[in-house]
């Protein structure tokens, strides 16, 4: 007999274990996507062997690692789902993980120190896109399994909840992380962190990589506390005694129909984050030319520069959060007044949204191309459109993941949605290798490019609707407990 609940108990109220659940994943939020939003810059700017000597990468060989390191990071679900739902349950499958990427995260905090830096970083980065890949669907689901029939009507709000908690970890880490690394001796916050910095000369850097990198490794360990902290709350939903059950249930020809139907959605979504996680690349690359002193009326950091690795990794996030009540609690109550407004419906808006976003951040382009300097609030200006996108067709396709999967392949179904990232990430980075040349130089300029990628997703998002139109839903919810 389990030690632990294994199916959720009937009550109209929200589960014992979801703050465990919140809380885990804005502190490994923070880990993922503060290392991240530096990954580019570092690779760019400031990687260098132990002896002193610089060894960056140029910016298309960083860009397309980059992506290369997202897809990766979004592929190892599917391994996680196999490991939860077949073998280990989903509580162990994520602490195992999470250990792996602790682990990852030391690599990057100690490079430069000894050894080869390119080796331990991407020993870093294997062992991130392991851990983090590997628990993500697990988290996911584990969100999912807290809920029976009573209580399901609140499952969309904790899943809007659930993504508020990634994107305010990911705002947090948007501004302090790239802070860490590029932050210089000299800047108003010195005098206050001397002591822990020591005496620098003017315009030295202060904190450096080891502290940028070293942070979110800090925060990936206390995520795993809370988890650990959460679970005789949780709901433990029991793998099948053996393995062989669950690949027998999963290929089934319930499990081939709904794989199959979901799928095709699926292949839509992968089109989205071909063009998403373009800001922390293509993005950065523009706002590097552009205007990021921010306006004198803006309190405590008027008249300061932005530096280019924030502009995304700060709004984004904080759009989500601003995004996550507005949507809804006003905009889809008031579009559903005009017309049913279905999952499949959000999604499809969102991808004709991403592409006005791609849209306004070439025309910003060719602005900057004809000679100008554009203020940063453009580009700033078509992420919330891009944002808006992210809630509809992300948090949407989460939600419709869970909700049109069999209950025996939650896991699964969940890796599948984010192997969406992961191959949207593996396209961009193909296109890339595609448009760059031998000396390592694009071949098309930046405003062709995202011109392309507009073009590109509303094509998609034109042969998506009638897809849609004739998709038929299947909800499965988790079976109570008398």
């Amino acid at each position: 007999m389990s030690k632990y609940l294994t199916a959720p108990v009937k009550s109209s109220s929200l589960p014992k274990g979801i703050p465990y659940i919140i809380g885990n994943e804005a502190a490994e939020r923070f880990s993922f996507y503060g290392m991240r939003s530096i990954l580019f810059v570092y690779m760019t700017t400031y990687l260098m062997q132990p002896g002193g000597l610089l060894d960056t990468f140029t910016d298309q060989e960083a860009k397309s690692w980059t992506h290369l390191f997202v897809a990766s990071a979004y592929f190892f679900p599917l391994m996680g789902a196999l490991l939860s739902d077949a073998w280990w349950g989903k509580y162990r499958t994520i602490i195992t993980l999470s250990l792996a990427y602790c682990a990852g995260h030391a690599c990057l905090a100690f490079m430069e120190t000894f050894g080869d830096t390119r080796a331990w970083l991407f020993t870093g980065l294997v062992l991130i896109a392991i851990g983090s890949g590997g628990i993500k669907p697990c988290v996911s689901a584990h969100v999912g399994d807290q809920f029976g029939q009573s209580n399901g009507h609140l499952l969309s709000k904790v899943f809007g909840w659930f993504y508020f908690s990634i994107n305010f970890g990911a705002f947090v880490s948007g501004l302090l992380t790239p802070w860490l690394l590029e932050a210089r001796a000299g800047e108003y916050v010195h005098p206050f962190i001397e002591t822990l910095v020591g005496e620098k000369a003017q315009g030295e850097i202060l904190f450096g990589p080891h502290w940028a990198f070293g942070l979110p490794g800090v925060l990936m360990a206390l995520a795993t506390l809370v988890f650990w902290m959460g679970r005789h709350k949780f709901i433990h939903i029991q793998p099948p005694a053996k393995a062989s059950v669950y690949f027998k249930q999963t290929f089934s020809k319930e499990g081939m129909q709904a794989i199959g139907r979901i799928s095709i959605i699926f292949a839509f979504i992968i089109l989205f984050w071909c063009l998403f996680d373009q800001i922390g690349t293509t993005w950065l690359l523009q706002a590097k030319q552009l205007d990021r002193i921010l306006p004198e009326w803006i309190p405590l950091v008027g008249g300061k520069e932005m530096l280019a690795a924030q502009v995304a990794s700060v709004f984004n996030p904080l759009f989500i959060l601003l995004l996550i009540p507005v949507f809804n609690y006003w905009i889809y109550p008031a579009l559903d007044k005009i017309f049913p407004l279905t999952p499949l419906r959000k999604i499809g808006l969102g991808l004709f949204g991403s592409s006005l976003a791609f849209a306004m951040v070439a025309i910003i382009q060719m602005a900057v191309d004809a000679g100008g300097e554009p203020h940063v609030g453009w580009q700033i200006l078509a992420c919330l459109l891009l944002t808006g996108a992210e809630v509809m067709v992300s948090i949407t396709g989460l939600e419709f993941a869970y909700t049109q999967a069999p209950r025996h392949m939650k896991s699964f179904i969940l890796a599948l949605f984010l192997f969406t990232v992961s191959l949207g990430n593996f396209l961009t980075a193909m296109v890339t290798k595609i448009l760059t040349d031998s000396q390592g130089q694009a071949k098309l300029s930046l405003a062709h490019e995202l011109w392309f990628w507009s073009v590109f997703i509303l094509i998609g998002a034109i042969a998506y609707v009638p897809v849609a139109m004739r998709y038929k839903a299947k909800e499965y919810l988790q079976e109570e407990k008398a």
